[in-house]
């Protein structure tokens, strides 16, 4: 993987596998005793598929373990967050649907790093 594609993250890091005017493609790696904010987007729908790990995934009220194989659909406007609870990273591929997919259509409701937005 060309390290120029990462992108570090208090909880891992992301690389950028495919950016089109259309969709976006990601690889995130979630490390392990950590996750992401919970957030929602506006302009975009994610489906992830786990592809290592187990992610603990919430979706809005709802939490639940997927693993190796699995599918989730983030419909956007939905409250989402991933965790790695386990001893190995988490990794999911990510590919985003919808209007427009900067890094800024990211509206965080709680986060462990301080990132909540004001």
């Amino acid at each position: 993987m060309h390290e120029e594609n990462r992108t570090d993250r208090p909880w891992g890091s992301f690389f950028i596998l495919d950016d089109q005017s259309h969709t976006k493609v990601k690889r995130l790696l979630v490390n392990p005793g950590h996750r992401l904010s919970l957030q929602s987007h506006e302009h975009r729908d994610e489906h992830w598929v786990v592809v290592r790990g187990v992610a603990t995934v919430t979706l809005d009220e709802q939490t639940k373990d997927f693993r190796y194989g699995d599918h989730i659909f983030v419909k956007r406007g939905v409250k989402h967050r991933i965790a790695c609870s386990g001893t190995e990273p988490v990794e999911i591929i990510e590919v985003q649907t919808g209007e427009a997919f900067p890094e800024e259509d990211i509206v965080r409701y709680s986060d462990d790093y301080n990132r909540v937005d004001e």
